[in-house]
């Protein structure tokens, strides 16, 4: 028996990282004129920030349907292993119920251990990395979802927006606070807590500088986070910035691995293009 590894698209690791983790990936859907789309696979964030300013609307988000996630539990309970699955933030989506209905459908409650990662991009990846390593070394659905309950306090998750007519355009900033915003060139730092998305300090100022401001200011966090791997989660920015990031990361001299991912459909329709944020894990 071995305990197999499937996580929502929004986890927004790469196909790489997909591939060295032997993770299975359940793509969630993006709707366009009433038109769904899977997340990384038949729409890619740049079709959808065409169509976003074509349309001046945010793409509907739609959760997973509970027959396709079924049909994978299925033939991996039926070939006698164990389901270690993870949703976005169950205060974002009802994805995480869907997968539970599935695992009550199947009569698999005991093997399928269905995790609300409390988060979203790649602060679900983090969680994920961690237990397909531990999947790796043979340790039960039990032992890793033990482990991910314990490190996913400590799960640090943030962003930089470069621009907040997207957030405007899906209900999650007024109209006067986009135009203000956009007016005076600020751009807020998002928090993930508890589940929810959370705005903290405001940057003002060009793309470049404010991201740059962003990352300096994580130092002192960053100096206290877990050295196994950081990464760098953006929407679409430019090469010269993600490469004055990394290297700012690479001369504190702290992580053993700086992972670089691109944020897939689900999480891009909301936020727009040029977000970048820094995720890590908090030591205890």
């Amino acid at each position: 028996m071995s305990v197999k590894i499937i996580s929502d698209s929004t986890c927004d690791l790469s196909p790489a990282l997909i591939e060295k983790y032997g993770v299975r990936i359940i793509p969630l859907h993006i709707v366009l004129d009433d038109k769904e789309y899977e997340d990384g696979l038949s729409i890619t964030p740049d079709e959808i920030y065409k169509w976003s300013d074509e349309h001046n609307a945010t793409p509907k988000t739609s959760a997973l349907n509970m027959e396709y996630a079924v049909d994978v539990f299925r033939p991996i309970l039926e070939a006698g292993d164990e389901i270690i699955c993870f949703s976005i933030s169950g205060e974002m989506s009802t994805t995480v119920n869907v997968m539970r209905l599935a695992a009550e459908e199947l009569n698999a409650e005991d093997r399928v251990f269905v995790i609300d990662s409390r988060n979203l991009s790649t602060g679900i990846g983090l969680q994920v990395i961690e237990a397909a390593i531990m999947a790796a070394e043979g340790k039960s659905g039990a032992e890793i979802a033990a482990h991910i309950a314990d490190i996913q306090p400590r799960v640090r998750a943030s962003f930089v927006i470069d621009t907040l007519k997207f957030l405007h355009r899906g209900g999650r900033c007024s109209g006067m606070a986009a135009f203000a915003g956009t007016a005076l060139k600020l751009h807020p730092k998002i928090v993930v807590a508890d589940g929810k998305m959370a705005p903290t300090k405001k940057y003002m100022g060009g793309i470049g500088r404010v991201v740059m401001s962003y990352v300096k200011d994580m130092e002192a966090e960053l100096k206290h986070a877990e050295t196994d791997r950081v990464f760098i989660t953006h929407s679409g920015c430019s090469e010269a910035l993600i490469a004055d990031v990394r290297s700012y990361l690479e001369g504190l001299g702290i992580f053993k691995e700086i992972l670089e991912t691109r944020a897939g459909c689900v999480v891009s329709s909301h936020c727009g293009p040029n977000t970048l944020g820094v995720l890590f894990i908090e030591k205890a």
